[in-house]
């Protein structure tokens, strides 16, 4: 199979080294990037082949795209790709706003192609477990799940003005994992942040801490929460509480916390320190997954609309926030008609 990857930065390159192992890719893989020295470094690594841009990708006859390009440009490829009628592997997210989210889910609607967006929780063997779990009815009626993400260092200077903030670009994942596991959906939010942090969260309009409460369709409350700066290490988990029985998504001995209990678990001696590290191989099963979707061998495991109805929730979630009152999702756009 032959496939054109746009994008070599940090998860691009993870992303095409992992294609490059795949059995039905191989030596079949095309890599550009903006920084083409960058594109021909990775490409002659891996033993794939270097394209001088994007347009190559779509002139060179490939049987799939993989999108790992800047966010800015995630919409426009889409539906470069839609008309070209070619299925598309796109990271996270279509774009950052609900009109460009809208636009491409419908360029791709409309060729009848296929666009699976990189939630890469939904292949993690801990949230898989949880999944099973409250589906198969073991903990009884689940009454309360508490999900967080804790970057253990924050991102760059240049990257937060182009992040979409702490809910779209973070918190995002927490919302597709609340409706994947338990699978129910948001009906409300009320959302509070914080940038009592470095200048550089306010500089750019942004905050360094976030908590939200939410209801779920069948009354089950649920909270997320997540900061840029939890020096501990990268924290990432989900505890769901029901009439029956109680479980946890995370714990591990790398889990970045200490007990203060005479008898409690020791700290960890090596954290986790970032997403690469900490969902490594549900990254490459989520790859894996898009050459089966491509090869007709399965369905598509989180299509546009899934990524929409996690946006919605974001944004609802930044209208709390903002506004300093609950919001209900339906006061945001994106509903299927």
């Amino acid at each position: 199979m032959r496939i054109g990857l746009i994008g070599t930065g940090r998860i691009g390159t993870f992303h095409a080294t992992a294609l490059s192992r795949h059995r039905e890719v191989g030596g079949s893989l095309i890599v550009t990037d903006a920084d083409t020295a960058r594109a021909r470094r990775l490409a002659d690594r891996l033993g794939a082949t270097a394209a001088p841009g994007v347009d190559e990708i779509f002139t060179w006859g490939v049987d799939a795209v993989v999108i790992t390009a800047a966010t800015s440009a995630h919409a426009e490829l889409i539906g470069r790709a839609a008309r070209a009628g070619l299925p598309v592997f796109c990271e996270k997210p279509i774009a950052l706003d609900l009109q460009g989210t809208l636009t491409a889910i419908a360029e791709v609607e409309t060729a009848g192609t296929i666009l699976q967006m990189g939630f890469q929780r939904r292949f993690d063997s801990g949230y898989t477990a949880a999944r099973e779990a409250v589906r198969s009815g073991s903990l009884g009626r689940l009454h309360t799940v508490r999900a967080m993400t804790s970057d253990q260092s924050p991102p760059s200077v240049a990257y937060l003005p182009l992040s979409g903030g702490l809910y779209r670009d973070t918190l995002v994942h927490d919302f597709d994992m609340l409706r994947w596991v338990t699978g129910r959906e948001v009906t409300e939010v009320c959302a509070m942040g914080s940038d009592a942090g470095p200048s550089m969260f306010r500089d750019a309009g942004d905050i360094d801490t976030a908590a939200a409460v939410l209801t779920l369709d069948d009354g089950t409350l649920a909270s997320a929460t997540a900061t840029r700066l939890n020096g501990a290490g990268y924290d990432v988990r989900m505890e769901l509480a029901g009439e029956l029985d109680q479980i946890g998504v995370g714990l591990d001995d790398r889990t970045p916390i200490a007990s203060t209990e005479p008898a409690g678990p020791p700290a960890a001696t090596k954290p986790w320190t970032g997403f690469l590290e900490r969902f490594g191989p549900a990254y490459e099963a989520e790859l894996h997954a898009f050459v089966e979707v491509v090869r007709g061998e399965r369905a598509n495991p989180c299509d546009g609309r899934e990524a929409l109805q996690a946006l919605r929730i974001a944004e609802a979630c930044e209208l709390s926030r903002r506004e300093r009152r609950v919001v209900r999702l339906g006061e945001i756009a994106g509903v299927r008609d």
